[in-house]
């Protein structure tokens, strides 16, 4: 077995899954504008909240049963399975007549695709022990970057063909990244345990104390998805406020420099880690987070935004990866995907919590205090990670 070469083919595919996904997803408004004839203000607001919050909701709820599926029907299925759901469902899109077809379309979405924890718990159950976490690194790299270059060029191919065209492109995408899936990446027959095997909570209590780090560190990455879900948002309002032209190229750039600095520190945070734990650096990457997130909220000018945000990017880039390098290292081999779906769950829950919490201050105590708000919950995950996560076993 070959674990390289699985990650080499699992990287590809993820970066151009995450292609696919985020071809149109930051022009869901204009889409429900222009090609569905949502023109009033409020209900824009209202039918564009909806799309983007569906898909999160689904997956937080879908993700715990195909992580069980995953623990015992094999890994490798269940990524097939996610991109295949995925390209079903953004391709679909392209067919959409109204408002609400669209929303029925990204509910099932979130239900049906979830690449994201398919791949990392697939790595994390064929990757040796010393070397989980460089690569779960390699694949949040691939996540970020595709994440970043998405929406870049589905922007300037919505601009040249039009945004259904842009749905069906992301459908393609996500069937191009399967192949190496099943053409390269070959899973261990000891991932596929017999059904008569211990339950998976009894498995992980035979070791000591794995349930409350694996519990903290789920947690974790749910703030962690909170804060850069309603950053995200809160960046756009914040720069809308300072510019009165070009905040859409302001806001490519500023997106696209965060993505690029975050698939950068995923490959190399674990030289931090090695020399210093991954309790340590996640609680002062934290830390650092809340501060770029501040200096957002009291930027004099959009140049500092930017570079906060980029700031921002990042550093995600050291927690999102080393917090799930920790839940791998946590978790017996057995029970890889059913952790893996509990720990998508809460980052889908958070990308769904996440922009409530930032609109919801925004709109009432304005955009830099809402910043605020998500400084200190960045500093709450500092202070999680201090006081309740512990050094994993390497």
């Amino acid at each position: 077995m070959d674990w390289r070469r699985n990650l080499a083919a699992l990287w590809f595919a993820e970066f151009t899954a995450l292609l696919g996904f985020s071809f149109a997803f930051p022009f869901l408004s204009i889409f429900i504008s222009h090609d569905l004839g949502v023109q009033s203000g409020r209900d824009l607001d209202l039918w564009t909240a909806a799309a983007a919050s569906a898909s999160g909701l689904a997956m937080a709820i879908a993700s715990p049963v195909w992580g069980v599926l995953g623990d015992r029907w094999g890994r490798k299925p269940m990524l097939i399975r996610s991109m295949v759901g995925g390209a079903v469902t953004v391709g679909l899109m392209y067919l959409a007549q109204d408002p609400t077809q669209l929303v029925i379309l990204r509910f099932a979405q979130g239900a049906t695709s979830g690449t994201v924890a398919a791949a990392t718990a697939l790595v994390a159950a064929e990757t040796p022990r010393s070397r989980v976490g460089w690569a779960l690194g390699v694949v949040t790299s691939a996540v970020a970057l595709g994440g970043a270059i998405g929406p870049v060029i589905g922007g300037i191919a919505g601009a040249l063909f039009g945004l259904r065209l842009v749905f069906l492109g992301g459908g393609v995408l996500l069937l191009i990244s399967m192949l190496p899936v099943l053409i390269i990446v070959r899973e261990s027959p000891l991932a596929r345990r017999d059904r008569s095997r211990p339950g998976t909570f009894a498995v992980i209590d035979q070791r000591p104390g794995a349930r409350r780090a694996l519990s903290v560190l789920v947690a974790a990455q749910g703030l962690v998805s909170v804060a850069n879900s309603a950053t995200q948002q809160l960046v756009v309002l914040r720069l809308l406020e300072m510019l009165t032209s070009g905040v859409a190229a302001v806001t490519g750039v500023a997106f696209g420099l965060a993505g690029v600095a975050s698939s950068g520190s995923a490959v190399f945070y674990t030289a931090v880690t090695r020399r210093f734990g991954y309790v340590r650096t996640t609680a002062v990457a934290s830390v650092l987070i809340a501060a770029a997130v501040a200096l957002i909220a009291i930027a004099p000018w959009a140049a500092v935004v930017v570079g906060a945000i980029g700031l921002n990017g990042l550093l995600s880039g050291v927690v999102i990866p080393a917090t799930a390098s920790m839940i791998g290292l946590e978790t017996p081999p057995e029970a890889q995907s059913t952790v893996f779906g509990i720990n998508a769950s809460s980052v889908a829950f958070g990308f769904f919590l996440g922009p409530l919490i930032g609109g919801g201050v925004a709109a009432t105590a304005g955009v830099p205090a809402a910043l605020i708000v998500i400084a200190v919950l960045a500093l709450g995950l500092a202070g999680l990670m201090a006081a309740g996560a512990r050094e994993p076993a390497r």
